[in-house]
Formats: structure tokens, sequence, C-alpha cells
């Protein structure tokens, strides 16, 4: 348990929606979703320090794209989780922002589920060694599933940050503790795409029964499964941002064995063979696309977003 002087360092790593199906439209107005999503091993940074108040210092490559920090999803965040724990907001907060802003792979979502489970653990909520994990028992779990969903349908998801399949609009989540590693480039052409602009575009669904969960024993064999599904959300994605086609023929020029959207776009990741692959395939596309946002990485196998101790 994080000492009294000291606070918490918090991975927020990347969501990628390995597929993405859409069905009908909810009673509450969400589409039902069905998806694979996985977490890359890189993401935003957050150091959380305890405070009497509650303040949030920004900076990073892409902190000049976050709004306002009273508008910004890591005070929402520190606000929702302290009201349903019955506390004042408060804490010190520094973000770095790694990852580009509306871009499919849950930066802000990553960002609010990462406060709380720095919050939980600055605040002393949970026993020390425990690992956050869906479905297992840790202190004040309803609490931070309660205020993960009213910051956003994939705040669930991120709060677990390790493979997950989803349903509903983002709430039912069941880990997958055995799905592969594998290599991946991601590659963000540089726009931000609006998620309601895409729905409003949506025509076709696959709906939410066509997949049933993998079993996979290789990234090969992920492949093979992953080609069987697809992203609804590309299609009305390219409509309004043709550039994403130019980012999935470069990934796919480039040796991807599998290359799609992530989320609502734009950012889209390609699974390689090897680590090596990913990399020479990174190295090649930034130079030919100079102003696009591209890194190497890979898919974390177990949740590489609990919160380690620092000192101040």
């Amino acid at each position: 348990m994080a000492a009294a002087n000291s606070g918490v360092r918090v991975l927020a790593p990347a969501k990628v929606n390995l597929f993405l199906h859409v069905g009908d439209r909810r009673e509450d107005g969400y589409h039902a979703l069905q998806s694979l999503v996985c977490f890359s091993e890189i993401g935003d940074e957050l150091r959380v320090f305890p405070s009497d108040k509650l303040s949030l210092l920004q900076n990073g490559e892409f902190a000049g794209a976050l709004p306002p920090s009273d508008g910004n999803l890591v005070l929402k965040a520190a606000r929702a989780f302290a009201a349903a724990m019955g506390r004042t907001a408060s804490g010190r907060f520094e973000l770095t922002k790694n990852l580009p802003v509306a871009s499919g792979i849950g930066g802000g979502s990553a960002d609010a589920a990462a406060v709380i489970r720095a919050l939980r653990s600055v605040w002393q909520s949970s026993r020390e060694g425990d690992e956050i994990l869906w479905g297992q028992t840790f202190a004040h779990r309803e609490e931070s599933l309660s205020a993960a969903l009213a910051l956003g349908s994939d705040v669930p998801v991120c709060l677990l940050s390790a493979a997950a399949w989803m349903e509903g609009r983002g709430e039912r989540i069941w880990p997958l503790a055995d799905l592969p590693d594998g290599a991946l480039v991601l590659a963000n052409p540089g726009i931000a795409v609006s998620t309601a602009e895409v729905f409003s575009r949506l025509e076709r669904r696959t709906g939410v029964s066509e997949m049933i969960h993998p079993v996979c024993d290789s990234v090969q064999e992920l492949i093979t499964y992953l080609r069987a599904a697809n992203n609804d959300l590309e299609k009305p994605a390219l409509e309004l941002a043709p550039v994403i086609g130019d980012v999935l023929d470069a990934l796919k020029g480039n040796g991807a064995l599998l290359a799609r959207m992530s989320g609502s776009g734009a950012t889209c990741f390609g699974m390689f063979e090897a680590d090596a692959n990913a990399q020479s395939a990174a190295a090649a596309m930034t130079r030919d696309y100079p102003d696009w946002w591209i890194r190497a990485t890979r898919l974390a196998s177990r949740n590489a977003g609990l919160p380690r101790p620092l000192i101040q």
C-alpha cells in the first residue's frame, strides 16, 4: 500500500478493438456492441499524489489537443469516483498524453479508468498486492464500475486494461486471460474522427450474435479467427476520412498479416508475425508518412495498468 508521502504511477494503455460488431439500438439510445478488446504496451501515463485539493497538470505530445483541465476526463473521473465513494474529490494529477485524441484507441477512456485505479490505491481502498481484474473480488468494485460507466462506454473495459470480450454498450465484460501476445503497429493519420458522426453514417450492421469467444493458442490462429469478423464502423469512418484507407494500405503493404481500424477511428492497427517485422514496418511507414503517428508495440497479455508506487 502506498506510503503517506508517496503517489502512484499508472499506465493508461491504448485500447484496440480487434473486431467490433454493432447490433440494434437499445432502449437507452445506445447500440448493442460485440467486440474483442485488447490493450497495447504503450499508452498515456498518469501520476497521482495525495493532496487536499484537486488539480491537473497536462504535458506530453498531445496535451495541446486536450480540453481545459476543468473539462478533462481525468478530473471528471476523479469527481465521479469520489462521489461514488462518498468522498470529496482530491489529488494532484499529472497526465502525460502520449496517445492521439479522439482516435479510436480509448485515450480519454483509458485516462479516466487510470484515475479510478490510481485513486483506489492512493486512498488505500484495495489491499496491497491485489490485482485489479474483472470478476475478481476487490474493495469498492461496484463504486468503480458505476463511476466508469457514467464516464463513457469504453471506460469499464479500460478499467480492466486486459484482453476482454465486451458486449452491451460496454458494461458486459469477460476477461480472456489466454489470448496470445502479438506484435502490433498502431498508426493514425493525424486526424480526429467524431464517433457520433461515424454512427450517424452506419448502414450495415453485423449484429451481436455472429461471433463466439476465441480459443487461440497462437497469433496465426487469432488472425484466422479475426478474418471472420470486421469493424462495422470502418466503412462509415472511411466515408468521413478516406485517408484511413491509406493507413490500412500502408500497413498491408509493409507486411501486416491483418490490418483493421480500431473503434470509430481513425487509428488503425496491423498485426505482425514478430516484433522485428512490426518495428521494420513502423520505421518504413514513418519514413513514408512523417506526419502520421506510428508506433510499434505489442498486445499486453496481462493488465499493464496496475498502480505502481512512486515516491514524490
